[in-house]
Order: C-alpha cells, then structure tokens, then sequence
C-alpha cells in the first residue's frame, strides 16, 4: 500500500486508519486527485474572467437539464424524510452526545468550517462517530457525564468533510498530500457506512464550497466508486449541497442533476454566501460591495432571490431545501435571550413559509424554537416538498443585484469585523473550530466574510460613518485596540498576525484556512 500515515498513531487510531480505509483513500485519489485539482484551476480562470468583465449566468450549455420537466432526485432515505430541525457542531465528544440527545432531527457533524482539522480532530472525530453510531459514547469533565439517551430518537448523522481546497497533510499517497474531502468522506464511509445501514440508516454527508456541477459530477463518481470498492449497495449514500458559493447558485438544478441518485437536497448557507460573493468580484469595485456584514439580512434583494430560487429548484426536482444557520447561543441575561429568541423566531418563520422544509440551529437550545415553527406549517407532515414555489421565477440580474443591498460601512462594522476575526482564529489555532463571540456561535464562514469584507473596504478606499478612510493604518490601530480590551491580550498574538496576513495582502488568499493549516506541524 503506498498511503504514508505521518501523523501519530495515538490510542485507537487503528480502528479508523484500517487497511480497508486506507485502500479507499488510495483508490479515490490515485482516480480523482488529478480532477480535483483541475477543477480547482477553473475556479481560479473563472474569477480571472470575471476580472476582464465576464459576468455569472445560467449555463447555455445545460439549458436541456433545466428544461426537462421528468427527472427527479432519488426519494428521501430513512432518518432524512423529516428534517425539520438540524443542528450543527464539531465531532468533539462532548458535542456528538449533546447533538444526538438535542432533539432535532439531523445532526451535521461538522468537519469543515467548524472543526479544526489538526490530526488530532480528524481522526478523534471519526472514532467520536464510531462510538456514537455503535452507542459507546460517553464523556466525563470530572463535574458532569454526558451520555446518549436510552431508548431515545436519536438526530440522524450527516457528516460535513472538508471542501475541496483542503489538503491533508498527515495522509500521503506517492509522496503527495491526500484531499481532505476524499480523508474525511473515505474515513467515515470505510468505519461507519455498514454499521449505520446495520441500524436502518446510511452514510450521508453535506457537500460544502461546490461551484459548480462538475464538482458535484466529481462528488458523485467518488461516491459510484467508493460503494463498489466497498460492496455497499449502489444509491445508499445520499449527500445535501451547500449552495455557499455565487457561482453554485447558478447552477443549482445542474447540481441536483448530476447527483440526483445520491441526493438528499440542497441548503443556504448565508455567511459563505456572501464570502463568496467578495471573493469572486473582488476586483469589479463597488458593484458588489457589501456594507456592514450584520445588516446584510436574508431579505435584501440579491439574498431574496438566492434563497427564493433555492426552494423553488429542489421542489421541482422532489429535493429537500433546508434553510440557513440561526447561530444565536443562550444567555444568562434576560433581555438578550428575548432579543435573541425573537430574531430566531422570525427568521425561521420566514423559512417555513416560503417552504423550506428544515432548518439549522448551532446550539441545542434553539432546537424547540425551530420545531415549533416548522410544526407550525407543516403539522404532521414531515416536509412540504410539495410546495412547488411556480410563482417563483428569478433571473441572473436579480441574481447579482448586490448593489441593491441597502446599508453602510460603518466604524463599529469594521471593529467588530476585526474583534471576531481575530478573537476566532485565536481559538481556532488552538484546536477549536466553533466559537462563541459575542451570543453567537461562530466558524469560520464569520471570519471569513469579516476578514473579507475588510479586504475589499480597505482596496476600494470605502469612507466610514466617521469619516476615516479604511487603510492598513486604520486596521492595524483598531486590531490593537480590540485585543487590548480582551482577556489575556498575549494569547492574539498569533492570531492577529494570521488576520493582518489575509485582511491586507496585495493579493487575494481564496481561503484563510490554507495558510491557517500551513501552522500546524
């Protein structure tokens, strides 16, 4: 076998790092590396066009596919038929035992955007969803013991791997680093695919960063592999994409289309989203500049017409559509619940109405919040699928109607960008990828738009409410006084030499979690 393990083989590692996973790490990116990377090139020549004046459309070339009126994705696998409540968090063993005894209806065991990915939390995480699939799980703080439920409806797992930018570091094949999609998707599926359809289940997963469908064609050929490798029956994965990205959001029934007989449905992700849209036209001014990232709500134009055309094309097609994250985390103050409670509330409400059929919380105490407001609508029926959405019909122009987006770039946006972004990498670089910041439950998408946005700010030379001019002075001086004002400033250090790297360079880095990953050993 010519897979090189050079991470440590700590207690247990054996169980997940088997021969059978490592052949399917091997087998998947001796057949589909080369494709990765190249797919990856296309995005790089994509922003380069849109640079010399390109603009993002529905494709001409997969017109047909969006025509045809017959096809549809697979039917809802068991444990995915009713997913009116998700919750998300990290494979840490604490969080696995509380987002399965929570009460929503799928878990999404994050390992991407809020995980991580040290070798520790890669291969911990998987042993986590090992113990917990087989119901050996527990934990202990010395104060308290966690354990699942007895006897209880347990949330169904749907894992989260990395995207396809992520390498890893600590798996090699022929000398080279492995993808850490194709690491976390082959783990899991080699540990826990049998088990899991041994339980009633089977191995799903939510697909992050596509931009386009051939990056789902890829997906779905991994999976077509990876079943026959393993003698696992053809069709039993099932995979939910993020529509997180501008370009995906073009090309959303295409995506449906070529994983149709894995699909499980597709989901918003807002805070991605709107990285994405600075990443991709990061050079075209202030056409798709964006003001302060916490007044971009889900109802301004461009983010309207995203999440309308998103219900609208899994409908169509017999697909899930499953709303966006309420990140609010609970309180000891009175007041800041309620305020808090109330914007949950309303914006879950809005979901179920325009027919969502579940959405995501990121702590398990705004799950009853979101069930009450989903049975509210949908009574006894586990989705409303059937709420085709006909009277929904959005162009490209509304699309990429950004400079709709009423709002300024104000002092206090650009500091609390600042604060979050250093304050998250901080704890990222420490080992953990989902933070609490200020009553919210933060990953990286937040750092990425804040450290994003101020990119573009600072290049477009925007004017704050103040009057001062956004320059690397300017953030330089507020990244200090920010971590003044935090606990143990000593411990930013690092941190905020990460966040001044990616928010001031000359050139663009497509994503803060490459160079991030680049200071682990």
């Amino acid at each position: 076998m010519a897979v090189d393990v050079t991470g440590p083989m700590n207690e247990r590692y054996d169980e997940i790092l088997t021969e059978r996973a490592l052949g399917l790490i091997e087998t998947l990116h001796r057949a589909y590396d080369g494709r990765r990377r190249e797919l990856l090139d296309r995005r790089a020549q994509r922003v380069a066009e849109i640079a010399d004046g390109a603009s993002l459309g529905f494709l001409a070339e997969t017109k047909a596919i969006r025509d045809d009126p017959e096809w549809r994705v697979a039917a809802a696998a068991p444990g995915l038929v009713d997913r009116r409540v998700e919750i998300t968090g990290p494979t840490d063993r604490k969080m696995t035992i509380n987002a399965l005894n929570s009460g929503a209806k799928v878990w999404l065991a994050d390992q991407e955007d809020a995980n991580t990915p040290t070798w520790e939390n890669v291969v911990g995480g998987q042993l986590n969803l090992l113990d917990a699939i087989t119901r050996k799980i527990d934990f202990s703080t010395g104060t308290k013991s966690y354990a699942l439920k007895p006897d209880a409806e347990l949330a169904t797992i749907v894992v989260r791997p990395r995207g396809w930018h992520l390498p890893e570091k600590h798996l090699l094949v022929d000398g080279d680093q492995t993808s850490g999609a194709l690491v976390d998707f082959a783990l899991y599926f080699a540990a826990a695919a049998q088990p899991q359809l041994d339980r009633g289940q089977g191995p799903y997963f939510y697909l992050p960063k596509m931009e386009s469908h051939l990056e789902a064609r890829l997906w779905n050929d991994v999976f077509v592999t990876a079943q026959e490798a393993l003698g696992i029956p053809r069709g039993t994965i099932r995979a939910t994409v993020l529509i997180e990205t501008y370009p995906a959001a073009f090309e959303m029934e295409e995506i449906l289309y070529e994983l149709r007989e894995h699909s499980a449905g597709l989901n918003a992700g807002r805070w991605d989203y709107m990285f994405s849209v600075i990443k991709t036209h990061r050079t075209r001014g202030t056409d798709f500049q964006l003001p302060d990232r916490n007044s971009v709500t889900m109802t301004v134009p461009f983010m309207r017409a995203y999440t309308e055309l998103l219900v609208r094309t899994c409908h169509k097609r017999g697909a899930h559509a499953i709303g966006g994250m309420a990140a609010f985390i609970p309180s000891k103050d009175p007041a800041v619940n309620e305020q808090a409670f109330a914007k949950v509330r309303a914006d879950k409400t809005r979901e179920a109405g325009d027919g969502f059929d579940g959405s995501w919380v990121a702590h398990p105490g705004m799950v009853e919040t979101c069930r009450e407001v989903f049975d509210s609508v949908l009574g006894e029926r586990p989705n409303q699928v059937d709420k085709l959405r006909e009277d929904v019909s959005v162009t490209a122009a509304q699309l990429l109607d950004v400079a709709a987006t009423p709002g300024e770039v104000t002092e206090a946006g650009l500091r609390n960008n600042v604060s979050v972004a250093i304050q998250y990498l901080a704890a990222w670089l420490e080992g953990t990828g989902a933070v609490g910041i200020f009553n919210l439950m933060e990953d990286a998408a937040t750092a990425e738009i804040s450290r994003s946005q101020i990119w573009q700010w600072r290049r477009n030379e925007v004017t704050l409410d103040t009057g001062d001019t956004v320059t690397t002075e300017l953030v330089e001086r507020i990244a200090d006084e920010e971590i003044a004002n935090l606990e143990n400033p000593a411990r930013y250090t690092s941190a905020r030499a990460l966040f001044l790297e990616v928010a001031l360079a000359d050139e663009y880095t497509d994503f803060l979690t490459l160079p991030a990953y680049e200071r682990f050993k």
